[in-house]
């Protein structure tokens, strides 16, 4: 029922990936609606859904609001006598099942990412792996990260395929404040995830640990990673051929070579005071150095990949920069940089909802070829226009009149 001539997918057709035979499928099957009187695990998804498109600023009253408008329940066939407050909205989002709302999300992402064509396919198999922080100003977060500003801090440490987010960790310990932590956890996890996969994750600085990319050469996962300037190596082999074109486009090929890399060991001496050994990883990696252009700042590259050429190594780090505009995307116009639950179970929900939403709008605007905000408002008029048709037609009118498809 879209009102968007131009548009080739409309929200109608989005909202089928997720049938109600799913919603009732994993209410069976998971904890979900474990002595839940009226917020049943379908309902609660319906709510928060909605709840993440249609306001500015998503919180617990509002999402009370949302579930007590008679809009909102045409839209999901609910009962409209029934009614919940904030206090068990609160409360359902501390206790409920996240595994319910994970393989809701898997089962979208895996119906989104099969339509995938076989170049696609290739091109999305560069994953960006980064982390973005989350403060509570009021410092009311359970258990959060104590990032030393007086604020507490949750970190969500996303991957992105290029269109998709594929998955995702909420961390709220304090060691997960390094990257070095937190990184490795949402990769591996991701690697588990993908059977016979022959993805490259695309990490910027946040990890540096040889230790790690040493394991995960031993893993067989192929990555590219930034390296802080002048990190101390020690070359084996210089990989550039005589003849080679150094010009890659943007930058200029500075060192192409085999190396290897040194790490701190961490000693405890008899007084107790940890200090650290330096160390050579004997792992083999690439270290390619490149010049910007622009700029001519230096960016150094280390990867386990020696087949592919140096532009190709350049291109997928640029790529990462994917991830950057989706964070602002899911900050700016799905409120994730609001947090709606301060414990870690809810917050575990409220991402799983994210994701799913920012899922359906981003394939709503591939499709339809238009921007991240003009695609979030047009996703918005067209569930209100939906919900609009469906009364419409329950009051004996016909839609078709009012809206000239």
């Amino acid at each position: 029922m879209s009102v968007f001539k131009d548009h080739k997918i409309g929200v109608n057709e989005l909202l089928q990936v997720i049938p109600e035979s799913l919603l009732e499928k994993l209410s069976s099957t998971t904890n979900v609606d474990h002595y839940a009187k009226v917020l049943h695990g379908q309902k609660m998804f319906y709510l928060l859904m909605y709840g993440v498109l249609e306001n500015d600023r998503l919180s617990q009253r509002s999402l009370e609001d949302t579930f007590n408008d008679p809009f909102f329940k045409q839209l999901f066939h609910l009962n409209e006598d029934e009614r919940v407050r904030r206090s068990s909205i609160s409360e359902r989002l501390s206790k409920i099942d996240p595994d319910y709302f994970k393989q809701i999300y898997d089962c979208i992402y895996d119906q989104f990412s099969s339509y995938y064509t076989s170049k696609e396919q290739e091109k999305y198999n560069l994953i960006r792996v980064d982390s973005t922080m989350v403060a509570d100003t009021t410092g009311k977060i359970i258990d959060g990260l104590d990032n030393k500003s007086g604020k507490k801090t949750t970190k969500y440490s996303v991957s992105f395929d290029g269109i998709l987010p594929c998955g995702f960790e909420v961390f709220n310990e304090s060691a997960y404040l390094n990257e070095d932590n937190a990184l490795p956890v949402a990769i591996l996890n991701h690697v588990k995830k993908e059977t016979n996969h022959n993805n490259i994750y695309i990490i910027d600085r946040g990890l540096q640990s040889a230790r790690t990319m040493r394991d995960f050469e031993k893993a067989k996962i192929a990555f590219v990673a930034r390296l802080k300037e002048n990190r101390k190596h020690v070359e084996k082999e210089d990989l550039i051929q005589e003849n080679q074109d150094r010009d890659l486009g943007e930058s200029v090929l500075l060192k192409d070579s085999r190396v290897q890399l040194f790490t701190g060991v961490p000693i405890q001496n008899k007084r107790g005071n940890k200090h650290y050994r330096e160390e050579l990883v004997e792992t083999d990696f690439r270290l390619v150095i490149l010049q910007s252009k622009v700029d001519a700042k230096e960016y150094w590259l280390l990867t386990n990949e020696f087949e592919l050429s140096p532009r190709k190594i350049a291109e997928a780090y640029r790529r990462r920069w994917d991830i950057e505009v989706f964070f602002r995307f899911i900050k700016q116009e799905l409120n994730v940089s609001h947090l709606v639950s301060l414990n870690k179970n809810g917050m575990q929900v409220m991402m799983y909802i994210s994701m799913i939403v920012a899922m359906l709008i981003l394939v709503y605007k591939k499709a339809n070829n238009i921007g991240y905000k003009t695609a979030k408002r047009r996703f918005a008029m067209e569930i209100r226009n939906l919900t609009i048709a469906l009364i419409v037609v329950q009051c004996g009118g016909d839609p078709s009149r009012f809206f000239k498809t």
